[in-house]
């Protein structure tokens, strides 16, 4: 796999057919994820859900699509996500979570998603061990966001995310442990802990790293 520069990142560079391809070659590893503040017990027992990160394929460059949950919920309230949720019994796959719980929370139909992959499984210190469902969309299409679950939804340009100076490190005591945990402030939002991971883990996919 070729190294890409990531100051020379150009969002429309990157393809369906490239997309797919660096993600079917990575060996990449999960990189800053919640096992390194969680016991093997707590590992072992997380409950398994799966998130769609939507690459959606702009004129001026790939994008990405976010939310922002509201803040009432018990769960992760007023961060910034990917569409997705725990996985239920009648769920016969992680991609089959993802498309179920985007349609659900956002009204992304599963038909304007073409499935490009995964990301390695992501362990966040609630509970939980997220896979990534990569997955590039065309427009036009139309969202329709659950008043419940989501509070807004948004792009970011993927260009943006690939830059390592966009990002920061940072670390915080929750539930008496230290962790560490990635940040990309973008327009007045916030993005960091889990989703900001995933999103570093895409770019050293897609860099080459």
């Amino acid at each position: 796999m070729n190294i890409i520069d990531p100051a020379s990142v150009d969002a429309a560079q990157f393809d369906r057919q490239s997309l797919a391809s660096r993600l079917s070659r990575s060996k990449a590893l999960p990189i800053e994820d919640g096992r390194l503040s969680m016991t093997a017990d707590e590992v072992a027992a997380a409950t398994a859900a799966a998130v769609l990160v939507p690459l959606i394929n702009r004129a001026h460059g790939v994008s990405v699509l976010l939310t922002r949950r509201t803040d009432h919920l018990n769960d992760h309230a007023g961060q910034i996500s990917f569409p997705g949720g725990k996985m239920d019994e009648g769920d016969h796959s992680a991609e089959h979570t993802a498309l179920r719980e985007t349609e659900e929370e956002i009204g992304l139909a599963r038909a304007h998603v073409h499935l490009l992959g995964r990301l390695p499984d992501y362990f966040i210190p609630t509970g939980f061990r997220v896979t990534p469902i990569v997955g590039w969309v065309e427009p036009p299409f139309s969202l329709t966001l659950d008043p419940f679950e989501v509070a807004d939804a948004f792009e970011v340009p993927l260009s943006f995310l690939m830059d390592p100076s966009h990002r920061q490190m940072q670390s915080a005591m929750r539930a008496g442990r230290l962790r560490h945990f990635y940040t990309m402030p973008y327009q007045g939002n916030n993005i960091w802990g889990a989703t900001a991971g995933m999103l570093v883990t895409l770019s050293r996919i897609l860099l080459g790293e």
